[in-house]
């Protein structure tokens, strides 16, 4: 299991040789140049051989790779979050890199844009929609059925609606997928029901309401959206992706999501 890191940005090397004893200039004289190993060039992004060094050295699974502007640094989309490492695998980074130009910018959000709209089409039959009848914008929202503010931007979807902007929700449970005890988590088991339903769009509106589920199962896919959302930095709900890749955390008023969308 990947060991959470406390400070925002380190660096972990990950080569063998800082383990083992240094050889004398003698001895390394004697190396045939036939079976002497070079050093891997820092400069070359080998995907598959990056992949399995993360996977061996950290246990994360690299669901994806993406060169950065950065020189050398790659962003890393895995079953734990986003993250950076070098091209060769020798330095991991967990945090945000920056560009500091004419502006600071969050140099992962441009290819995160991209995953993010390619993963949505994954799910298009699968989220529940709430359709603006005069639609101008579409915003795909990570929701959980226990968050405030999911429920508080809910019991304003009419005024949503009203400005021209459909909402498509994606399941998101904050408790995960499992409990400590190892059983599937409440969160989880509250959105199935949910996502079973014959109606999700009235099933939703109530169980946010706090009227009740009824307990339903089926092969609801509330872990795949929750993996994605984690896959593509959603760490939170509401967690809102723009029509252009972008993600805004958080609530966000009718009036001001509107004002948002009109400028992006």
């Amino acid at each position: 299991m990947f060991k959470k890191f406390i400070i925002s940005a380190v660096f972990s090397a990950l080569s063998l040789s800082l383990f083992l004893p240094d050889a004398s200039a003698e001895t390394q004289a004697n190396v045939p140049a036939t079976i002497a190993k070079p050093a891997s060039d820092p400069t070359l992004l080998d995907v598959d051989l990056l992949k399995a060094k993360i996977n061996s050295a950290l246990g994360l699974t690299v669901v994806k790779v993406e060169k950065t502007a950065v020189s050398g640094i790659a962003l890393l989309v895995t079953d734990q979050g986003l993250f950076y490492a070098s091209y060769n695998g020798e330095f991991f980074i967990q945090g945000k890199v920056y560009s500091l130009g004419e502006k600071v910018t969050d140099i992962a959000e441009e290819s995160l844009a991209k995953i993010r709209l390619e993963g949505l089409k994954t799910f298009e039959d699968d989220m529940i929609i709430y359709k603006a009848e005069n639609e101008k914008y579409v915003v795909s929202v990570f929701t959980d059925i226990t968050c405030g503010y999911c429920r508080k931007m809910h019991e304003q979807m009419a005024d949503y609606n009203a400005r021209g902007i459909t909402f498509r929700y994606l399941a998101y449970p904050r408790s995960g997928i499992k409990d400590r005890t190892g059983n599937l988590s409440q969160g989880f088991k509250d959105l199935r029901s949910v996502w079973c339903s014959e109606d999700t769009a009235t099933a939703l509106t109530r169980a946010k309401s706090g009227s009740g589920i009824a307990h339903r199962i089926c092969e609801a896919p509330i872990e795949a959206q929750f993996n994605f959302g984690r896959q593509i930095g959603v760490s939170g709900t509401p967690a809102i992706i723009l029509s252009n890749g972008m993600m805004i955390p958080g609530y966000q008023p009718p009036a001001q999501l509107e004002e948002l969308l009109k400028n992006t």
